[in-house]
């Protein structure tokens, strides 16, 4: 499976887990239509469930005049599985392509602001962590 397809089914596994309260486990098996599992979306589903306390707490420090829960769901869980991949896969994949990547899929699955507001969030984000690993 290509990350891209990757990240838009962990894109759909995560907003399942938060519309509906399912499982990591369920939501995957349901994005995945009995097709055999993938590693990476794994790593990202789990990863997101695992850290949300964290993840969040980073979403909502980058927040101006707005709450997470005030967030589309897309738009939420976008930026949910792109700071998991900031902050825990940065060995694997660079800064740039997890904001190009999470922007382009914002394009398809958000509204018309969505990409313009996930970059702005994400470049937020890379710039902190790259501050942080500076001092």
């Amino acid at each position: 499976m290509k990350r891209r397809t990757a990240r838009e089914k962990a894109l759909q596994a995560i907003f399942q887990i938060d519309v509906s309260q399912t499982t990591a486990e369920a939501a995957l098996e349901h994005v995945l239509e009995g097709k055999p599992s993938d590693s990476y979306l794994n790593k990202l589903v789990n990863g997101v469930v695992e850290h949300l306390e964290e993840i969040d707490a980073n979403i909502t420090s980058h927040l101006e005049k707005w709450t997470l829960e005030r967030l589309a769901h897309v738009d939420r869980n976008i930026l949910r599985f792109s700071v998991y991949e900031l902050l825990y896969c940065q060995d694997d994949v660079p800064a740039n392509v997890v904001i190009d990547e999470a922007v382009e899929i914002a394009k398809i699955y958000g509204d018309d602001q969505s990409s313009k507001f996930i970059n702005g969030v994400l470049s937020n984000v890379k710039h902190t962590l790259q501050e942080s690993s500076h001092e």
